[in-house]
């Protein structure tokens, strides 16, 4: 199990009947919490399964989904009828189950015993059949769900119930998730922008604004000494830092003491409002005579914003809330697979036949988890934008190599639309004029054909990046979510893309009637 997913469960629920006499339901019983000890024995699944026992009837069943609504630990069911279970009976518990769903189409034995096997272990065994009974209830109720199909004790089974896992915790946090919104989304910016009322009541995550008088009243009480020692303590031995910046004297080491004070004004505020989450706007930072009257942030907090990321705070640039809350998302679901997570944004590209590329970063907002460094760089430059054109504290690196999945969410007015796409991230050249974080990646299938599909379907210039998760993260997020999905990967077909774009909308316009 992994540890921050402790106090989460998935409750495990076998469907069965009384048609075959109570010794067989016994039997189901007894065969349902051997699975679910494997299960939780295999050291594949990050939450722990809790057997709930067999459901016989319609009361039954209503009265097991019940309680996993109203607890709290309870993340998500997992239903498997072990021997034929009337679907008619699942109806009224599937209606009103609020939390996601996985049918498992399994069996207790592997084989068939062909020398032993006379009707009565037929009748027992019959998730061949029960499950298919089961399986149509779901489609008729258009109920969301996710079916695993396999032999429980293969690793590949218990794989994709563990993704499914990692999902519903994900899901949980995101309806316990305040982003905070420290000014307004800039420049005019549509993609940035969005519903926050449909957000809460599709995706879960509440957004708020914090007026930035609020984040003064915090960084007034943030006291000299606790600055001190977040520098010296902790930049000067976390990060590779010049000597000349360590001079107190200096303008560069007055930056990095100021980022430090603005990291713990930012820290103080989400903890007392609980915020999981923010946003920035570098044209709000405070009094604008700063320099004069001391009190706002003398620089973008961009090293507050890479080391908040780090410890698993949403973050969106230039009031970015989506990419905020999906970035919460992305960080919690990696949480044990030891592979980093990033927001970032689409910049500037490399035009290389095959080999062409994007180079992502953003000013000065990347996550120093996708470090190649085991040190990254604390180092202070000029940044000629925003309010404050100042000599501003970064973390400068480039990112490690390897294939991840980048995803954003984007409001289409109807309905959010969820993008992913597969990337592969390659070697950078040196930036010795850019001291930026950066990441050069090559989109799934090709440049061109994963630019295009992301482009054709809407998809933002902020994403939020992932080394340790894959499409079926976000295809089973989408599911749970009920939102369309639209993954690009090696497999991907522009044309066959564009056409299932078209027919989305047709669908969805069509789900929201049916439903």
């Amino acid at each position: 199990m992994v540890k921050t997913f402790e106090n989460f469960e998935v409750w495990f629920v076998t469907g069965a009947q009384l048609l075959y006499g109570g010794d067989a339901v016994k039997q189901v019983d007894g065969h349902s919490k051997e699975m679910v000890d494997g299960l939780n024995k295999s050291g594949r699944l990050p939450i722990k399964v809790v057997y709930k026992g067999t459901a016989n009837n319609t009361n039954e069943v209503a009265a097991v989904m019940s309680e996993a609504n109203c607890d709290k630990k309870c993340v998500g069911v997992i239903t498997w009828m072990h021997t034929f279970s009337p679907a008619k009976m699942w109806i009224h518990g599937l209606q009103i189950l609020q939390k996601p769903l996985l049918h498992l189409h399994t069996q207790y034995n592997q084989h068939i015993p062909y020398d032993t096997m006379d009707m009565d272990f037929m009748n027992l065994n019959q998730s061949a059949h029960g499950d298919r009974e089961y399986a149509h209830i779901i489609a008729r109720l258009r109920k969301p769900c996710k079916t695993v199909i396999g032999y429980w004790k293969d690793g590949k089974t218990q794989d994709h119930i563990a993704v499914w896992e990692r999902v519903c915790a994900g899901w949980a946090d995101a309806h316990d998730c305040l982003i905070l919104r420290f000014g307004d989304q800039m420049n005019n910016v549509a993609v940035t922008d969005g519903d926050k009322v449909s957000a809460e009541q599709v995706l879960g995550y509440h957004v708020d604004y914090c007026p930035f008088s609020t984040v003064m009243q915090y960084f007034d009480k943030v006291k000299d000494a606790e600055v001190d020692d977040l520098v010296h303590n902790v930049y000067f031995k976390e990060y590779t830092v010049a000597d000349n910046l360590k001079d107190k004297k200096s303008e560069g080491y007055k930056k990095i003491w100021n980022s430090a004070k603005a990291e713990l004004t930012l820290r103080a505020v989400l903890k007392d409002f609980g915020a999981k989450g923010f946003t920035t706007n570098f044209d709000d930072l405070g009094d604008y005579n700063v320099e004069k009257t001391g009190r706002g942030f003398d620089q973008i907090p961009g090293l507050a914003s890479q080391r908040l990321m780090h410890d698993g705070f949403g973050f969106g640039a230039e009031g970015d809330w989506k990419s905020a809350a999906l970035y919460r998302t992305t960080w919690f679901m990696s949480q044990g697979l030891g592979a980093g997570t990033s927001f970032l944004e689409d910049y500037t590209l490399d035009f290389d036949g095959d080999k062409t590329a994007i180079l992502e970063s953003h000013m000065l907002e990347v996550n120093p988890d996708i470090s190649e460094e085991a040190k990254p760089r604390l180092e202070v430059h000029f940044l000629g934008i925003g309010i404050r054109k100042s000599q501003t504290a970064r973390l400068v690196f480039t990112t490690k190599q390897g294939h991840g999945i980048t995803a954003t969410i984007v409001d289409l007015g109807n309905r959010f639309r969820l993008i992913a796409d597969d990337v592969n991230l390659i070697k950078s050249k040196p930036l010795p004029k850019l001291p930026v974080a950066s990441a050069l990646w090559i989109p799934e299938p090709t440049f061109e054909k994963g630019v295009g599909c992301w482009m054709e379907a809407g998809g933002a210039h902020h994403s939020c990046f992932s080394f340790g998760l894959t499409d079926e993260f976000w295809r089973d997020y989408a599911v749970i979510a009920d939102i369309e999905a639209c993954i690009i990967n090696k497999d991907t077909d522009p044309e066959q893309f564009k056409k299932e774009l078209r027919w989305n909308e047709v669908y969805y316009l069509l789900h929201k009637a049916l439903r």
